[in-house]
């Protein structure tokens, strides 16, 4: 089966097309458009990771497709808000901030432990990206900010749960549900890294030993 050209993938890569026609959209003023425009690429995040699964087509490309769909696009909607809503931008450029430094937090210390952005794919992180949709349009329409900031703080529990994962885990991984699944991955593989320990003990000893056959049999000869 050819891993590449499937539809789980053209719309994670649909959303890496549309990051930069949004922000053209939004330096043009189109307020409608842009919010049209958007509505599909979020619509397309949630789709693209069911469709992988139902149709048994998930694949390494793309985990790393929606990866940089997802920051690509919460980069539009950032840059999005500050050119067609200012005020909404500047009101809540405390909260914004917050989101952003600590969406970085678990980027960095991925590539600064493994060398690659991390993929978890958190229960956490889908369920924020969920809510950040309606509460990005509540702010744009209706001017109503509670919802963004509560998602926001919630986006903040969720770099930190990513940030734990990353310490925790020996190797990079794909698809990481929760901290605790990170912390069980953890332990199997230190509990498999002691038995092939332990087998190697055993296997020097049986050497030892048999040279030590070996020489005693040669001294009595």
């Amino acid at each position: 089966m050819n891993r590449t050209l499937t539809v789980p993938n053209a719309l994670s890569g649909s959303r890496i097309v549309f990051a930069p026609l949004l922000i053209a959209l939004a330096a043009l003023g189109e307020e409608q458009i842009f919010l049209a425009l958007l509505a599909l690429s979020l619509v397309s995040d949630a789709l693209d990771g069911y469709l992988a699964r139902a149709l048994n087509q998930a694949s390494e490309l793309g985990v790393k497709l929606d990866s940089w769909g997802d920051l690509l696009t919460y980069i539009a909607m950032i840059l999005g808000l500050w050119l067609l809503w200012p005020h909404h931008f500047q009101a809540e450029k405390w909260f914004l901030m917050l989101g952003v430094g600590f969406y970085f937090l678990p980027l960095a210390a991925s590539l600064f432990k493994f060398g690659v952005m991390p993929r978890f794919h958190t229960w956490a992180a889908k369920l924020a990206a969920v809510l950040i949709a309606p509460a990005y349009y509540v702010l744009a329409l209706w001017d109503y900010s509670l919802p963004l900031r509560i998602v926001i703080c919630f986006h903040v529990l969720v770099a930190l749960e990513e940030l734990m994962i990353v310490f925790v885990l020996h190797r990079n991984r794909y698809d990481v549900p929760s901290f605790i699944h990170a912390r069980n991955l953890s332990r199997r593989a230190h509990r498999q890294l002691q038995i092939h320990r332990e087998k190697i003990q055993q296997r020097r000893a049986r050497l030892r030993e048999q040279r030590n056959k070996e020489s005693g049999s040669r001294n009595r000869e």
